[in-house]
């Protein structure tokens, strides 16, 4: 496949987990956001020069490549690498930005009010990371002694409810298991780290599920 219709390729899957368009880039902090979210999961890339309903706008490559290393050097903690690639398509200019996943999580950027804070990709959105997933991705890069695998009473509640309910939230965990909202956490870290739960985000909400639920 040639280099033009690889991208026109791309293009046509439109917006998804691991790709986003982007017409230009005006605002270094916003766009840090994107390298967050993609960096904080599987890695992804950046369609720059690509308007969201797929058409091709063009860019002034070296412009939009500075604003993207700043973004990733200056308003991502750690640091993000990024790796970019230049199409021609229809004499018009798309910056591919690959962001690969992270070797140290959570990466951060700035929010609108300055707030250094974790962003996650889902879907074809990059969602502010729940607090209980922040702690999630410090121990994937981070991780503590191997656990063993021996369940409490509340552990075992929490499974169960899961397996016939398929999802709850943090505060719904403080109810069910009658705790604080930090031991909340702390369990369901324990149980990410022996790979029993998993975050997954549905209508903006964030929600713990036995990890087989989202394979």
């Amino acid at each position: 496949m040639n280099p033009k219709d690889y991208i026109l390729s791309l293009i046509a899957e439109g917006e998804h987990e691991h790709q986003d368009f982007k017409f230009q880039i005006t605002d270094a902090r916003k766009i840090a956001r994107s390298i967050s979210a993609f960096a904080n999961h599987n890695g992804g890339h950046l369609l720059i020069g690509v308007k969201d309903n797929g058409a091709v706008a063009g860019v002034r490559s070296d412009e939009e490549m500075y604003m993207v290393e700043q973004a990733a050097q200056l308003c991502c903690r750690p640091a993000q690498p990024v790796q970019f690639t230049l199409y021609r398509v229809e004499g018009k200019s798309v910056l591919k930005a690959d962001i690969a996943e992270a070797s140290e999580k959570p990466v951060k950027a700035p929010d609108e009010n300055g707030q250094w804070k974790a962003y996650y990709r889902v879907a074809d959105e990059n969602v502010l990371a729940s607090s209980v997933h922040v702690k999630m991705l410090n121990h994937d890069t981070h991780p503590n002694q191997p656990a063993v695998l021996q369940y409490t009473e509340r552990e075992r509640l929490l499974l169960d409810y899961l397996d016939t309910h398929g999802g709850i939230t943090i505060t719904g965990l403080t109810r069910l298991v009658h705790c604080s909202r930090p031991a909340a956490e702390r369990m369901a870290v324990n149980l990410h780290d022996m790979g029993v739960l998993d975050i997954n985000y549905h209508n903006g909400t964030s929600l713990l599920v036995l990890k087989q639920a989202i394979l």
